[in-house]
């Protein structure tokens, strides 16, 4: 047997060498000079080489196999020993899928029904099977009582209470407000006093502009008269009218029109009339006629503007059914009084606002308060003005501090002793036949006198639910899309655990956005949708937990299945998290103002707690988040925005690919656009392919120049160094080799490493292969194997791979149809002579692709070869389009073109 090998490898390596003889012969290097003995030394000596190298591989190979004996006897025993351990895994191998499906089962019922495993025997209200009595003295705490009296307690704990800051801001707004008409209104009646105090008096000035006009026109009547009798020398002049009281002010221009028509009265006895008339008598003497005159002007104008704020007045009064401001309380103020008012009314409702008003405060109490307040700050003047306008603000700002009373009626309460009840050995805790009370409960479990058992019964009904719910899962799952492996069905059950495990620890904010959120991104919206709907009921029935909280994480559940998978970006599924937490906020706060439990005095706490769960699930979707790049990686999953990332041209592979054999690169780029068009058009994965037609040639770049593409139009290496179309068809045939070893070594997903081999299939190598076919037929002693020309496949497993391969195929062809076109010019266009060629040319290759069984498991269909081939000769016309020509330019006169 060894000689025959031996003597089959000396024929080998002699009919390579003759093949070598032959072709140096034929160039005249052989024996013609001092190089061509050189040649044949070398010749001579390779030959020797390879035959030692030959006999010292076979000689090792002989050693190999006796130590391999050596070890396959030493181990026997253990084999033996171990074939039943070899046995179960085999069978749990072959079974693995069954193997998840028990585990999920198990593993859900387990966490979901853990209040099931420690349940006791006895009840409260059942009757006790028989008369127990205490085995010995004990001090037993009375549970019930203790909790009455701390109860109790912390009922009757102070409130704490706290200012309402929104109030306070209200209330001085409402303030403002009143103060801003106040100063409209003094705005409209003009600065007082209008005239200096040392030549008329305040309350002159008040009162002259504030008069009725008949006590105008009469006052008028007493200056002139006086004047009069003052040139004829008679004296002082009064009133030739009746005696009679001073008139009512008058409130409204209507008001003094009525009053001008009555008669003239006598207002002599008006203590303010007589004053009036005697200091303008007095400046008139003191100073002119005309000073006199212009200072009636003034005070008419003054008149005027005063008639005008008082109807200011009467219409805001209207306005506001509470008389606030009153005439005499708000003009007869001076500006300086009015600015004082002002600031003390600030002053004091700053006080009382930060000491507070409680709610049922008596009116009277907070009258005193106000007039307190107001005396220190308000002139005596204004103090009854000021007090309107401070009982119209203000109400309670004190309201219940929740928490802080919570926690006085947590001290108060923690302060309380247990209530100990001292039991005697022998005495009896319950009788035979009597129900069994919670005293008797705490009694017995204190001498762990209960048993305890687990709820079998119960933990297989959970079991018989949650198995179909799984049922219904594996249904769902073979209806998609999607195939799921062992390793993706092992992720979704650890997702699921994750709510009820949350659960179980005592977190009510549990990780339903999380699930939701990785579910959809990675398996899509059907999937996650099915999960989240089939685990909602069971945990409803199985755990004790508030239904809003379980509707609120429920909803942000449904939001992230359904939308992730749409995203393309991180900070789109950033963006998604926000929009769970308010969702899941507003689920649980809608239920909650459902129930009425809003409207009560524990609104804060509601409100709080919507906070909270919108928090959580932003908090849950931020781990997601960060999670997702190790999970896509540890269990080999590709989503969207995986793809998307390792299609960025700056990613170190595609860097390379384009620096080391930018031809290569610009291929890639073509194929991947025709390859995307195709798969858009057939409803395949756009982002998968796309990606994947960037890195299928990436082994090309283990020997650059041995691809013509990378050549720039230098020689072919094929052609003027290897020529051996066996060593040519093996470098070809490396790149998917090396491509795989390069894709291994970046952690590129299973999913693009697919596209490496199955892009090829099993083709010919078609020009090589006619090389060698023709050297056979020159040389008998050759024999040309087609396997040796064949790439090593799989064939394309996938209608994404399936695209690629056919999109692999025509680039090239539709480049050299390209570069054989007639140039424009013609008669005819290269976009109307190229697109018939061009449809023809795809056809006959992707015919030759489904006869060769190259498509036969990617899925494709017959019917869509046509398709695709329609696909890509558009896409081909859109990069190769038509255009016009453009005239030549002639030279100016000058000699220089333009």
């Amino acid at each position: 047997m060894k000689m025959h090998k031996f003597l089959q490898f000396l024929n080998q390596q002699l009919t390579h060498w003759r093949r070598q003889y032959k072709t140096l012969r034929r160039k005249g290097k052989l024996m013609r000079s001092p190089k061509g003995k050189t040649h044949t030394r070398e010749l001579l000596r390779t030959m020797l080489k390879n035959v030692f190298l030959f006999l010292s591989k076979t000689n090792e190979k002989s050693e190999r196999r006796k130590q391999e004996r050596a070890l396959r006897s030493k181990a026997q025993s253990v084999n033996i020993k171990s074939s039943i351990c070899t046995v179960g895994l085999d069978w749990a191998y072959k079974q693995r899928y069954s193997v998840i499906l028990a585990i999920a089962v198990v593993s859900l019922t387990g966490i979901i029904g853990h209040k099931l495993y420690n349940q006791t025997q006895l009840k409260v209200g059942q009757p006790a099977p028989q008369t127990i009595t205490a085995p010995y003295t004990a001090s037993i705490e009375d549970q019930k009582k203790t909790e009455a009296e701390r109860k109790a307690v912390s009922t009757k704990s102070l409130q704490v209470l706290m200012l309402d800051a929104r109030i306070n801001e209200k209330i001085n707004e409402n303030l403002q407000q009143l103060l801003d008409d106040g100063n409209e209104i003094r705005a409209v009646a003009g600065a007082f006093p209008f005239f200096a105090p040392v030549v008329l008096s305040i309350s002159t000035q008040r009162y002259l502009r504030s008069c009725s006009e008949s006590e105008w026109q009469a006052l008028l009547s007493a200056v002139e008269n006086s004047k009069n009798q003052q040139q004829k020398g008679i004296g002082q002049t009064t009133p030739d009218a009746p005696n009679q009281k001073r008139q009512p002010r008058i409130t409204s221009k209507s008001d003094s029109q009525n009053l001008e028509k009555t008669q003239p009265v006598d207002f002599s006895q008006n203590t303010d009339f007589t004053q009036a008339v005697a200091e303008l008598e007095s400046y008139r003497l003191t100073t002119s006629e005309k000073s006199l005159s212009l200072v009636i002007a003034e005070i008419s104008q003054t008149r005027q503007r005063y008639i005008q704020a008082t109807a200011k007045l009467l219409k805001l009064e209207t306005v506001s059914p509470e008389a606030i401001y009153e005439e005499s309380l708000l003009l007869d103020l001076s500006d300086v009084e009015w600015e004082k008012t002002q600031m003390g009314i600030h002053q004091s409702i700053e006080r009382i606002l930060t000491q507070g008003i409680p709610q049922g405060l008596p009116k009277n109490i907070l009258q005193d308060a106000v007039s307190l307040q107001l005396q220190t700050f308000v002139p005596e003047s204004a103090e009854t003005l000021a007090k309107n306008l401070l009982l119209a603000v203000l109400k309670p700002n004190l309201q219940k501090d929740e928490e802080q009373t919570r926690q006085n009626a947590q001290k108060a309460a923690a302060g309380v002793p247990p209530v100990m009840v001292q039991v005697r050995r022998g005495e009896v805790i319950v009788k035979k036949g009597a129900q069994i009370t919670a005293w008797n409960f705490e009694v017995l479990e204190h001498y762990r006198l209960i048993r305890r058992e687990i709820k079998w019964q119960e933990l297989v009904k959970l079991g018989g639910v949650i198995a179909i719910a799984i049922g219904i899962f594996v249904w769902v799952e073979r209806h998609i899309d999607y195939e799921l492996r062992q390793r993706d069905r092992l992720l979704v059950l650890l997702l699921t655990l994750s709510v009820p495990g949350v659960i179980v620890i005592g977190l009510p904010y549990t990780t339903w956005s999380a699930l939701g959120l990785l579910l959809g991104s990675f398996y899509g919206p059907t999937l996650g949708l099915t999960v989240v709907g089939l685990l909602w009921p069971i945990l409803a029935i199985s755990l004790d937990m508030s239904k809003a909280a379980l509707l609120a994480g429920v909803g942000g559940g449904i939001l992230g299945s359904y939308i992730a998978q749409r995203l393309r970006s991180r900070e789109e599924l950033a963006l998604l998290g926000v929009a769970i937490a308010l969702t899941q906020g507003g689920i649980y706060l809608l239920v909650k103002i459902l129930i009425g439990q809003v409207f009560g005095s524990t609104w804060y706490i509601v409100f709080q707690e919507a906070g909270l769960f919108a928090l959580s699930g932003l908090c849950w979707s931020v781990i997601a988040l960060g999670l997702s790049p190790y999970l896509e990686k540890v269990f080999d999953l590709v989503t969207p925005i995986r793809l998307a990332e390792l299609a960025n041209p700056n990613r170190p592979l595609l860097k390379r690919l384009a620096t080391e054999t930018p031809g290569t690169f610009q291929h890639t780029l073509l194929v991947a656009t025709l390859a995307e068009a195709a798969a858009k058009e057939l409803g395949c994965n756009v982002e998968l392919v796309r990606a994947g037609t960037l890195y299928h040639d990436i082994g090309k770049m283990h020997d650059p120049l041995g691809f013509i593409e990378n050549q720039m139009g230098g020689p072919n290496k094929h052609d003027t160094e290897i020529k051996d179309p066996w060593k040519s068809a093996e470098i070809i045939k490396k790149h998917v080799t090396e491509g795989l070893v390069m894709a291994r070594k970046h952690l590129l997903p299973t999913a693009i490493q697919a596209f490496i081999p199955e892009h090829q299939g099993t083709m010919l190598i078609a020009y090589f292969h006619h090389q060698a076919q023709q050297m056979a037929q020159s040389d008998p002693s050759l024999n040309v194997d087609d396997a040796d020309f064949r790439y090593d496949g799989p064939i394309p497993q996938s209608r994404e791979t399936g695209i690629v391969m056919l999109a692999d195929s025509c680039e090239a062809a539709l480049r050299s149809l390209q570069a054989s076109a007639k140039p424009v010019g013609e008669k005819r266009s290269v976009k109307d002579v190229s697109t018939e060629q061009a449809l023809a040319m795809l056809n006959n290759i992707l015919r030759a692709k489904w006869q060769d069984n190259q498509l036969v498991d990617s899925g494709l269909k017959r019917e869509e070869m046509s398709q695709i081939a329609q696909i890509f000769v558009d896409v081909w016309q859109q990069f190769h389009h038509k255009r016009i020509a453009y005239p030549k330019l002639k030279a100016s006169s000058t000699g220089r073109n333009l």
